[in-house]
């Protein structure tokens, strides 16, 4: 398999970012387990990775492919909508 097609099955992500999203989300959740207090912490963690990972692809594609970054940043847009729409509920 040449280069670039492991690129465009990474999506535009490093290969390292999701992994160490995950285990850095799953460390702060075991936090979260033995000081509840710092649950929050994990559970914010867990939801800022895909987050993070839209954020990146939306920027740094952008000179690369284009459809892929418009496409990241339709799906940031439709989080904030939700956020937004969940407000006022």
């Amino acid at each position: 398999m040449t280069s670039e097609g492991q690129k465009s099955e990474l999506a535009g992500l490093p290969a390292w970012l999701y992994p160490a999203g995950f285990w850095l989300a799953l460390a702060l959740l075991t936090v979260g387990v033995l000081f509840p207090r710092y649950a929050v912490v994990g559970v914010a963690c867990v939801a800022l990775v895909p987050v993070l990972a839209a954020v990146w692809v939306a920027f740094g594609a952008w000179k690369v492919d284009r459809r892929l970054s418009w496409a990241a940043l339709a799906a940031l847009a439709g989080l904030g909508l939700v956020v937004v729409v969940k407000g006022f509920i």
